[in-house]
């Protein structure tokens, strides 16, 4: 059986490269929910920003490893304490993806937490926090 990571999907009528424009940035879109902070650069290659929320519940620090603009953005988790947790540093490892494409009249976006598993302990807590946070970028794309 293969090992299902977290994903989902939004379109919207805004251009792939606005919406790449918004995704780059994770100031403009993983924040509003929780007391987020969000520190650090997120837009070359190695740039690292680190995310904070929940009143520091949870840290981690993510690496951009990949980018196609206007096409793809690939950060990886380097480090996480999740408070939370047993296991406080489960995202250490994962990635968190955003393959953005055009499709019909619509900008496609598919965003996957690879790594991001049923088998995690914040499987579910941590899908229903993306859900919220994807919910409201899609929200802010429409």
């Amino acid at each position: 059986m293969s090992t299902q990571n977290f994903s989902y999907t939004l379109t919207t009528s805004k251009s792939v490269k606005e919406v790449f424009n918004i995704l780059i940035d994770p100031k403009n879109w993983w924040i509003g929910l929780h007391n987020e902070i969000i520190t650090g650069n997120s837009e070359k290659i190695d740039d690292e920003f680190t995310f904070s929320a929940g009143n520091k519940a949870h840290n981690s620090v993510q690496k951009l490893i990949e980018i196609i603009p206007n096409e793809k953005i690939v950060w990886e988790v380097i480090d996480s304490n999740l408070t939370f947790l047993k296991k406080r540093d489960e995202w250490t490892g994962t990635r968190i993806n955003f393959d953005i494409s055009k499709e019909d009249n619509q900008t496609k976006v598919v965003f996957t937490h690879k790594g991001l598993t049923p088998q995690f302990e914040c499987f579910d807590g941590c899908s229903s926090a993306w859900s919220q946070y994807l919910e409201k970028l899609k929200k802010k794309l429409n």
